[in-house]
């Protein structure tokens, strides 16, 4: 099995730009010293010193639970009607 991910010419300047100017941008890159490296065990992965940004949707429960009542109470509603529609077609 390969690894097809590909960085864009926009990606690498960036990567390049950040390792350049040795800057430390949320999220994507971080200077860490040499000592924190040591402490890691001389682990290099990136996941070991850059938080990945939390990019889960924030759901209000409270909202939520208001629009299922709202979409339940509509459902009860319609097959109300679907009932007296369906008992008048059936002659009830």
């Amino acid at each position: 099995m390969t690894n097809n991910n590909k960085l864009t010419p926009e990606n690498i300047e960036k990567i390049v730009a950040a390792y350049s100017n040795r800057e430390t941008t949320e999220h994507f890159a971080r200077l860490v010293p040499n000592s924190e490296i040591t402490e890691q065990n001389y682990n290099l992965s990136v996941s070991s010193y850059v938080e990945q940004e939390d990019t889960r949707e924030v759901i209000d429960i409270t909202e939520l639970n208001v629009e299922i009542e709202r979409i339940v109470t509509r459902s009860d509603q319609l097959r109300t009607e679907i009932t007296a529609i369906i008992n008048e077609i059936e002659g009830d």
